[in-house]
Order: C-alpha cells, then sequence, then structure tokens
C-alpha cells in the first residue's frame, strides 16, 4: 500500500482497494503520478461542507483524457489516520472553506 505525501508532509495511505475504484474510471487511467502530485502540491484545498474530516485537493491539468480540467483527490483525515478516499476530474472546484491556497 503507497504512503504519499500531502502539501504539509502528512502521510496519507493509499490503498489497493481504493486505487482499483479511482482507476474503474477510464479518464482516471495512467493518472496515478498526477494523483500523488496534486496530494503534494495543489493549488487549491477546500474543506468538504459535509464532513469536517475530509478535504478536497486540487490541481489543474490541461492535458488529461477528457480536456482541461482539476484534478481532486478527496482525503479523509482523522486523529490518527489519513487516506485518500477517492480521485476525479471536475470542471470546477466544489464550494467549502478554503483551507490553503498556493500563491
Amino acid at each position: 500500500m503507497p504512503i504519499l505525501l500531502d502539501y504539509q508532509n502528512r502521510e496519507v495511505r493509499l490503498t489497493e482497494e481504493w486505487l482499483a475504484h479511482i482507476l474503474d474510471h477510464p479518464e482516471m487511467v495512467g493518472m496515478e503520478a498526477q494523483t500523488a502530485d496534486t496530494l503534494k502540491q495543489p493549488k487549491l484545498v477546500h474543506q468538504s461542507r459535509s464532513d469536517e474530516s475530509v478535504a478536497l485537493l486540487y490541481q489543474f491539468y490541461t492535458q488529461t483524457a477528457i480536456g482541461y480540467r482539476w484534478l481532486c483527490v478527496v482525503v479523509k483525515y482523522l486523529p490518527d489516520d489519513a487516506f485518500v478516499v477517492t480521485a476525479y476530474f471536475t470542471d470546477k472546484s466544489k464550494r467549502g472553506e478554503t483551507l490553503w491556497q498556493s500563491e
């Protein structure tokens, strides 16, 4: 199971089960490196409006299987654990409190 680092150098698990779930979406195949990059160097991080322990990390990509899109990596942060819930492409970020934004 890969352990990735996020933009605050916190360890985040990406289980094989969740990776398989993410890769079920054809547009996400081959995007593993971009998923790790988005986790490490997002342009924008929002707190989920439905779960305070979840953050949505965004990075914009110009070359994807579906054109220009934001890659959103959803991470659940618990007191003693953090893990990727899912990752997907979107045309805009979801609303929510901004936790972090690159300059």
